[in-house]
């Protein structure tokens, strides 16, 4: 506790998750099956519209860590200790992945009901 508080750990993850977050959401903007990019800190979570727990292994292959809640909903809780530069390269590494895992339809923006 001492640590988090002495290097303002928790003012970085804010910081960072800001950065992350917006990252992800213009990376992945516009892409049907995306459905929402939200969290608080670094607790990110990125909502598609079909479950995906296939993608733990895609980004593990990858190197990078993450879990699927609520079968549909790609979680990243990376350490307090982040930087932007690590956040940018979680970005670079995953939406690939992700746009990989939606397909091709992936790029048409999803029909809005009227």
């Amino acid at each position: 506790v001492d640590t988090v508080n002495e290097e303002d750990l928790l003012a970085n993850a804010r910081s960072v998750g800001d950065a992350l977050r917006a990252d992800l959401a213009a990376a992945l903007a516009g892409l049907a099956g995306v459905l929402e990019v939200r969290g608080m800190g670094l607790m990110i979570g990125i909502e598609l519209d079909r479950p995906c727990a296939e993608l733990v292994g895609r980004a593990l292959e990858q190197g990078l860590v993450v879990n699927v809640t609520d079968d549909d909903v790609i979680r990243l809780l990376p350490a307090l200790v982040m930087s932007e530069v690590e956040g940018r390269q979680v970005v670079e590494t995953l939406v690939p992945i992700v746009k990989e895992f939606l397909g091709p339809g992936a790029a048409q923006p999803q029909a809005v009901a009227r």
